[in-house]
């Protein structure tokens, strides 16, 4: 799921944003004509800030629909995101928009002369990463923008004028950050250490847990998923291989893992091929759309605006497997966007083959639901239905992280529960592999930024304890370097949610209807879950 934007204002502005129009009564209050004036002069405040902030980043700009503001010049995210949302949103006619692109990409190489000075010291982390999203820049401007200029343009001759110097002016800089910057001594490390994580952590989950009580239950539940995984694996086990008998001649450690092992092993050689990935996710999507029909599980999309298409290159260093870019909050009828990331044609067969079994058939269609439906395109298309319309781009803009991506993991777990794929046990025990896989992420990002977890002890714990394959663990490796306190996100969400859904029901009692439910907190937009809580239980008295 691409990050949300301006993340740093996450904890003190919520509590201005959600509550400061939606206080509960004290014992004196103002007449209703104050209160009313109030809530009017902060809404007209809050929308002041929020599209005030977008003319300081066109790209966040971009994302969002607001395409008032196309200054190139201002210093943007990522040079790839400024280029690529003009190629793919309908907001202007495709002449307005490509001239747009072109008029950013003529202000590459004085951004990234602006950008030299500032990078003084870095970890190698960050400049191997850059230099890897960097060639998918080129790649961008070599292959995507020039395919969207037809033969005979007026805009054919300003491409081959300005393309040739941003390209030279992005290999410059990829050859600088290796022979310059990567080469200078640096005291920067992409650990965090305690302090900073604990209160980093406290910001994006926007709740009173700690990094140490959620490390501890992690551990714990590692343990509860492991036994359920052997619960399902040991009957599959007997049947796929009669000849291995039950491995009662090891500790129960090293029996539990290799019968575990074996039987995901036999899974994963249902996958499919390295030039097959996105039509066999295509495939997918309308069984699990005729499913959440039947079951009623959430309300879908009426504007039918999912587009699946390739991860655009300079993106698939972070998204090396898939993403999801939602419609902007200010044109909801524009695309929103499922990202593939195809099997690079230079991988080699090896690494290739542990992706695709990582990634088997079974695992693709958790996948799709969790990025998709009923996951994140559900989930922003029924916020990008909030009214008024600063209120929708407020909590697009500032959504929170365990909202966001615990609702793709619990909502993927009620789809499992309801019975998808007529209960096929090796989709259950791929499943309960995913959720090992979300705790264990939790765990990994929490030691390595605070307790200084090696990378040794950091991939036994992927590949060992949690059967990821090679190729997934050495991804997720760099990625809890690079996004500190993301990975947990989806471990406190998912508890978050089932704690919500819990109490809403035993309120509801005999009247809890599933699909009402989804829809009401889907509805109010992605908020932390707490607060969430609050307004729904306060709706449901």
């Amino acid at each position: 799921m691409p990050v949300r934007y301006a993340a740093w204002v996450a904890g003190g502005l919520w509590a201005l944003i959600v509550w400061l129009p939606m206080s509960p009564q004290t014992t004196k209050q103002p007449s209703d004509a104050l209160q009313s004036a109030a809530s009017q002069k902060f809404a007209a405040l809050s929308d002041q800030f929020m599209k005030e902030s977008l003319v300081l980043s066109p790209t966040g700009a971009s994302a969002a629909g607001y395409h008032i503001h196309v200054d190139p010049t201002v210093v943007v995210e990522t040079i790839g995101n400024a280029l690529f949302l003009p190629l793919t949103q309908t907001y202007a006619p495709h002449e307005v928009r490509v001239r747009q692109v072109l008029s950013r990409v003529q202000q590459i190489p004085r951004l990234l002369d602006q950008v030299k000075p500032y990078l003084a010291d870095c970890d190698p982390i960050f400049i191997t990463t850059a230099v890897q999203e960097n060639a998918g820049n080129v790649d961008l401007i070599q292959s995507m923008l020039s395919q969207e200029i037809p033969a005979g343009s007026p805009l054919k001759a300003e491409y081959e004028q300005q393309a040739p110097r941003a390209i030279a002016a992005l290999n410059d800089f990829s050859r600088w950050l290796q022979d310059d910057l990567a080469k200078r001594p640096s005291k920067i490390t992409w650990r965090l250490g305690k302090e900073l994580y604990d209160r980093k952590f406290r910001l994006v989950m926007e709740t009173p847990v700690t990094p140490e009580e959620v490390l501890s239950d992690a551990e714990q539940d590692m343990k509860s998923v492991r036994a359920e995984m052997l619960q399902i694996a040991t009957p599959m086990h007997a049947h796929m291989y009669p000849e291995h008998g039950d491995h009662s001649d090891l500790s129960d450690h090293q029996r539990q893992n290799l019968i575990i092992e074996e039987v995901l092993d036999k899974i994963s050689d249902d996958h499919p091929r390295r030039d097959q990935l996105q039509q066999t996710i295509e495939a997918d999507l309308a069984g699990i759309v005729q499913f959440i029909r039947e079951k009623k599980i959430v309300s879908l999309s009426a504007r039918d605006n999912l587009k699946v298409i390739p991860t655009p290159p300079f993106e698939r260093e972070s998204y090396s497997v898939a993403g999801f870019h939602s419609a902007p909050p200010l044109d909801p009828q524009s695309d929103a966007e499922y990202w593939v990331t195809p099997i690079d044609p230079k991988m080699p067969d090896a690494k290739a083959e542990s992706k695709l079994r990582e990634y088997n058939n079974f695992t693709l269609q958790w996948l799709s639901i969790h990025e998709a439906l009923p996951g994140h395109y559900i989930q922003f298309e029924h916020l990008n239905n909030i009214q008024p319309e600063r209120r929708r781009l407020l909590r697009s803009l500032y959504a929170n992280g365990a909202y966001v991506e615990g609702w793709a993991e619990y909502i993927a777990q009620v789809v499992m529960d309801e019975g998808f794929l007529n209960n096929d046990p090796r989709f259950r025990m791929v499943m309960r592999k995913i959720r090992q896989r979300v705790i264990s992420n939790a765990i990994l990002d929490i030691r390595m930024h605070t307790m200084d977890m090696t990378d040794q002890q950091a991939m036994d714990l992927m590949t060992k304890e949690s059967f990821q394959t090679q190729a997934e663990a050495e991804g997720k490796l760099q990625r809890a370097k690079l996004t500190s306190t993301q990975l947990p996100t989806y471990y406190v969400g998912i508890r978050e949610w089932f704690e919500l859904r819990k109490e809403y029901q035993a309120s509801a009692g005999k009247n809890f209807d599933l699909l009402k439910f989804h829809d009401l907190v889907l509805d109010a937009g992605p908020l932390p879950v707490p607060v969430v809580e609050k307004l729904v239980m306060t709706a449901a008295k």
